[in-house]
Formats: structure tokens, C-alpha cells, sequence
């Protein structure tokens, strides 16, 4: 058995889950447009440039999830999935994880993105393996901090060999292993891979491909 992990925002999506969750709030009233839209820019430059700061943002990100039941957000949810992110689910990227899951490959979703926002676009890809960002909850409602290690940068490395230590593997299990990511802050899981692969990437990372020799494909 093979496998593939794939990262969400601007390589399974064209688009970041995250962005739209705040923008999707912010349309609806929910964010006050003139607090919250100028920051929800700044942190995505930020993680586009390689310089953000995961906790600051998650303290922005994770914030509105306390205000509110969890029965309300999913409410939010269900209508923020049919107008926000199934029109940039990729037609190539569904089918380049049909075509894994199809070689009988272990498949999984790698994202900083939190779990509240990736678990329903996981399963909308057909993916039953999510490793992102965990939420807080206490007694069946969100806190508005992160719980353990963010899955962003190296943490995606801590989260997925703690995923796999609960399977009884590790990477070197497989005989090949294979990660799918745009960003330059996928660097770190990138590099232990035995088949990284750039999916129109930043300028950064298609460089570093270029360099190294890595597949570089197209999803959109």
C-alpha cells in the first residue's frame, strides 16, 4: 500500500478554505466588515509570504467558533460549503484523488486549516483521513484556542507521524509516500516524502522543485 496526502487550500481547492470561512462570516453579518475584513487579507499575504504567525492567526481564526452553538455553525457551514466551496472544488483534483483511492491507496488530507472548517470538505472529496488543526471544545462547544500543535509548517510533520503512530506505521511503512502541496510553508513535509509533488506552486516552492527535480503538476 501506498501514501498519498494532500494539502486543501490552493491545491485540492482553487482557493483557501480558511479566507473564505472569515469572508463567508463577514457577508453574512456575522464579522463586522470593517474589524475583520482588512485582517482576514493580512494573515492570508502573511501565509502567502512564508512569514505568518499560526498562533496570532488562530486566535483571529478560532475566535467567532466560542460565540456561537455548535448547531448554528453547522448551519452556517452546510450553506457556506454549497456557495463557497464546492464551486472551487477542482474537476483534476477530484479526480487525482479518486485515481489514489482507487490503487487502494491510504489517503489523507493534510492542512493547517481547522478541522471544523475541512472536516465536510474532506468528505466532499471522498477523503476519510483528516489531519488539520484542532479546535478546543469543552463540553461540546468551541473554546477559541487551538488544542496541541497546529498542523502548519513542521507541526504537519508532528500531527501526521502521531496519525500514522495510531495506525501501527510510520512513513517509512510505505512503499512510496506521496504529498501534494502549492506552498512553500509545506517545505519541511515536502522534504520527507519519498514522492513530493508541487501543485501550482508559489514562486518559492516551483523554484525549489525546478531545483530538485520534483513533479510539478497542474490542477486548475
Amino acid at each position: 500500500m501506498n501514501l498519498a496526502l494532500f494539502d486543501l487550500d490552493n491545491t485540492l481547492l482553487a482557493g483557501d478554505s480558511d479566507y473564505e470561512w472569515a469572508q463567508f462570516l463577514i457577508d453574512h453579518g456575522v464579522l463586522e466588515r470593517e474589524t475583520y475584513e482588512a485582517r482576514n487579507l493580512e494573515f492570508y499575504q502573511q501565509y502567502k509570504a512564508g512569514t505568518l504567525d499560526i498562533f496570532e492567526f488562530l486566535d483571529f481564526q478560532l475566535a467567532p467558533l466560542a460565540r456561537y452553538s455548535r448547531e448554528q455553525l453547522d448551519l452556517w457551514h452546510a450553506e457556506f460549503m454549497q456557495i463557497r466551496i464546492r464551486p472551487i472544488m477542482l474537476d483534476k483534483a477530484l479526480a487525482l484523488v479518486a485515481g489514489h483511492l482507487a490503487r487502494g491507496d491510504l489517503c489523507a488530507i493534510v492542512t493547517a486549516t481547522n478541522s471544523f472548517i475541512t472536516a465536510p470538505i474532506a468528505s466532499a472529496f471522498g477523503i476519510e483521513h483528516l489531519i488539520a488543526t484542532e479546535p478546543e471544545q469543552q463540553q461540546g462547544r468551541f473554546t477559541g484556542k487551538p488544542a496541541g500543535t497546529p498542523c502548519f509548517r513542521e507541526g504537519k510533520i508532528t500531527r501526521l507521524e502521531a496519525w500514522l503512530a495510531g495506525r501501527g506505521c510510520t512513513l517509512a511503512s510505505f512503499g512510496e509516500s506521496a504529498f501534494f502541496s502549492d506552498s512553500r510553508n509545506d517545505l519541511a513535509l515536502l522534504e520527507r516524502v519519498t514522492r513530493p509533488v508541487a501543485v501550482d506552486p508559489d514562486p518559492v516552492l516551483e523554484q525549489l522543485a525546478k531545483d530538485r527535480g520534483w513533479p510539478i503538476l497542474s490542477l486548475k
